[in-house]
């Protein structure tokens, strides 16, 4: 169980130096490449496939020249078995030499040469969740230095090999020594993951002044059954979820994984959808060398992306429940919303459902509103507050509404 007098003394140390960085204030997006490449270090046979100085570098190039960036796809980050199996003399975190010849520090010049941030991975713990070295109490500072020394502009930190008491101390600790190196670097904590997501063992308050997007629940897997199971937990705890996400603190729901081979096209528009209804983080975590032309047209839509990035930063929240269909709703800037369709059956045909404005709650403007469909990219009408917005849901499948006021 958490140690709540341990965590309050952490708690007032973090409020007098936290992170308070300024940074993303609007959810980040990026490219990971755990989801689809996880641990693979075998370089001679997977050369294409292994994390390596060539992967993130070819990732690097596919965001900068097939119009990632353009679009807000900003991070490159590193995951879990980039680290060499020993810190060096000095004690300083070291890449795998064989995999990163150049080391991380021209990695991430090279990074931004292409006008993208780069991102790293480590734990707060012995080790890291792949058994390589962690990151312990003792060597917060001094990893947090030479990340900014790297120029690192985001760390993710994981939680294996550790405990609450340790994670209650180290969190706020490695959060204001990267406040101290004077670099901004966005601060992605595994936290709350480790402890359940939810209070009593989760202090949202503490994690909203330490951490810029915290990892909730477990993670996300190549299968519809997985992406179904997050969806629904964020459904099932929204009322301690929604409240403590916005602008610089962000709910992570994990990875997007349309691109991979576990999601049909009409699944991967369910997550494309709900993660842009919850305010997550975009990180995409596919072979962007290889990625198809209808992957790639979901994942670089742009007024998903324009809905997701809403300057406001409110979570939306599931309004209804009604057999197999599920509604989701999310308020925008100018009295615009984004509202998702859910339909979970897996059986038949695309089922038809009806709504109205006036049923979804949103009563801003008695001329109505527009209505676009996100995803099929087209225009459905004018719609007054009673008139009914009438179309199908595929199976396991999702109709992603966008609404602008017509006043």
């Amino acid at each position: 169980m958490l140690l709540f007098p341990l965590m309050l003394a952490f708690g007032l140390m973090a409020g007098s130096s936290s992170l308070d960085n300024g940074l993303l204030r609007t959810p980040p997006m990026g490219w990971v490449p755990w989801e689809r490449f996880r641990c693979n270090t075998d370089c001679k046979k997977e050369p294409d496939n292994c994390i390596s100085e060539r992967l993130i570098k070819a990732m690097a190039d596919r965001l900068a020249e097939d119009g990632w960036k353009e679009l807000g796809y900003e991070y490159i980050n590193l995951d879990d078995c980039w680290e060499a199996e020993e810190r060096d003399s000095q004690g300083r975190l070291q890449a795998d030499a064989e995999r990163f010849p150049s080391g991380i520090k021209a990695l991430v010049d090279y990074v931004h040469s292409k006008g993208l941030k780069f991102g790293i991975y480590s734990d707060m713990g012995n080790l890291t969740c792949e058994g390589y070295p962690g990151t312990t109490l003792d060597a917060i500072e001094m990893d947090a230095k030479v990340f900014a020394e790297w120029g690192v502009d985001m760390l993710k930190l994981d939680g294996c090999f550790s405990n609450s008491s340790v994670k209650a101390a180290g969190y706020p600790k490695m959060s204001a020594a990267l406040n101290k190196t004077g670099r901004p670097i966005a601060f992605s904590c595994s936290w709350p993951a480790y402890e359940g997501g939810l209070p009593p063992k989760v202090n949202y308050t503490l994690l909203g002044q330490i951490c810029n997007l915290w990892r909730n629940f477990g993670d996300i897997e190549d299968s519809w059954n997985s992406l179904s199971r997050i969806i629904k937990w964020y459904g099932d705890h929204q009322d301690t979820l929604q409240p403590v996400a916005g602008p610089g603190r962000w709910n992570d729901p994990d990875m997007l994984i349309a691109g991979n081979f576990g999601l049909s096209y009409e699944q991967s528009k369910v997550q494309v959808a709900l993660w842009a209804i919850l305010a997550a983080p975009l990180f995409l975590s596919c072979n962007l060398q290889s990625i198809s032309a209808e992957a790639k047209d979901i994942l670089q839509n742009p007024l998903l992306i324009y809905i997701n990035q809403d300057p406001l930063g409110i979570q939306g929240r599931r309004i209804a429940k009604s057999g197999q269909f599920e509604v989701w709703k999310r308020p925008l800037t100018n009295h615009q919303y984004g509202v998702a369709v859910l339909n979970n059956g897996t059986d038949g045909m695309p089922k038809p459902f009806a709504t109205s404005l006036r049923l979804l709650g949103i009563f801003d403007c008695q001329l109505g509103h527009k209505v676009y469909n996100v995803l099929d990219r087209t225009f459905l009408g004018n719609y007054m507050i009673d008139d009914t917005i009438a179309f199908k849901v595929a199976p396991t499948g999702v109709v992603f509404l966008f609404l602008r006021s017509l006043c």
